[in-house]
């Protein structure tokens, strides 16, 4: 099989790529990106003969469907807002489709070309990044054992920096968006908009992590879970993270630049040329991502030191009695699995596991397989059932 990864050169990009070279069931892995210097150094790191390059520009619609064009998946590892173009390149080319998450709103316009999807025979999972992804299949894990929900409550628990560190964890544009954004949650059976960074509740989870302060975040999972399950009687879903795995000062100081208009994308008129402050600041921030090398853990080097607990509960009624499963998801030291998640995935839709049209990950991904898929690859999950008496 031939997996096509866009962005493939990028921070979680690059973990995808290195997981499916090193899968047997994958034949070929593309690395379609923009930055050809950046992806010949992944591909240098990783020295896999497995692996090509094709220079692909997303903003040429005939391009990307050829880049596409042969490949059984394309991973689309690019941010969030190239989604809906990317899913009209797969349709044209006859590619199934995954992607790391569409921070809600755009998940929801994804889901609409479901129709499309089926008709062309290809299939597409929406957001299997670790978080959404992850919490999505964690949360079929224990829907699937209740007769009724009452909440399903995430949580995604990433080991604090130093103090004093300036690096942010992922992509900068779509951290700036989740600190800005209202969080879209499911509260009393109805969807409804808080406050950015609201809600904190201190949260345990597994060691090293210990006790964390979670807040509330826009994300994926809210956007699908309630739909999902609202047969089931769900009455609450949501999703916290603590400062991203970032350092809360540098999280406070980049809220500042944003409540001084710096992150508004309505172009100014400086000096007689107009310039969208957000181009200014993502310019400014672009560098403050630890470099391609760190993400990547090739044999002779020391993995990367990311330690993260993603813990979905479910709560609900099985047989008139009140419990509560807890499934907690944990990656100590290299597996990244914002990569490794949606690499499993697309190995899955190009042998044609996942039917034909648009899904969200718990309603194809199935828990068990997936969870032993990621214990493999160092990231292992732990269950346990609370019964209220």
């Amino acid at each position: 099989m031939r997996i096509t990864v866009l962005g493939g050169a990028g921070k979680m990009g690059c973990i995808a790529v290195q997981h499916l070279v090193n899968d047997p069931r994958v034949d070929e892995v593309v690395i379609a990106d923009l930055n050809i210097g950046q992806a010949k150094e992944v591909a240098d790191i990783l020295a896999s003969p497995k692996l090509s390059i094709r220079r692909t520009d997303l903003a040429d619609a005939v391009d990307l469907a050829a880049a596409l064009r042969g490949s059984q998946t394309c991973l689309n590892a690019t941010v969030y807002y190239t989604n809906l173009a990317v899913m009209a390149a797969c349709l044209n080319a006859g590619t199934s489709y995954v992607d790391l998450g569409g921070l809600f709103h755009t998940t929801r316009r994804q889901l609409e070309l479901h129709d499309d999807f089926a008709a062309a025979g290809i299939s597409a999972v929406l957001g299997m990044g670790s978080a959404p992804g992850i919490p999505n299949v964690q949360a079929r894990f224990g829907a699937d054992r209740l007769d009724t929900i009452d909440s399903i409550r995430i949580y995604d628990g990433i080991k604090p920096p130093p103090p004093g560190a300036a690096t942010f964890t992922y992509a900068v544009a779509t951290i700036l968006d989740e600190l800005t954004l209202e969080p879209v949650i499911f509260r009393d059976g109805q969807f409804v908009t808080c406050q950015p960074m609201s809600e904190f509740e201190e949260v345990a989870f597994a060691a090293p992590l210990g006790v964390l302060p979670m807040h509330l975040s826009l994300h994926s999972e809210p956007a699908t879970l309630p739909i999902t399950y609202g047969d089931k009687g769900l009455r609450e879903c949501f999703f916290k993270i603590n400062h991203w795995g970032m350092d809360p000062a540098l999280v406070d100081k980049v809220r500042v630049l944003a409540e001084f208009g710096l992150n508004s994308r309505e172009p100014l008129d400086v000096r007689g040329q107009q310039v969208a402050p957000r181009d200014v600041l993502m310019a400014l921030l672009g560098g403050k991502v630890p470099p391609i090398g760190e993400f990547l853990a090739p044999p002779a080097n020391q993995p990367p030191d990311w330690t993260k607990e993603i813990v979905t509960e479910i709560s609900g009624v099985k047989d008139g009695q009140p419990m509560t499963w807890r499934v907690g998801t944990l990656t100590v030291k290299g597996s990244l699995p914002t990569g490794i998640a949606p690499a499993i995935a697309a190995i899955w839709l190009a042998e044609g596991r996942i039917p034909a049209g648009v899904y969200p990950p718990e309603a194809v991904i199935e828990p068990e397989p997936f969870f032993a898929e990621l214990t493999e690859a160092g990231i292992p999950t732990q269950i346990s059932l609370t019964h209220m008496l």
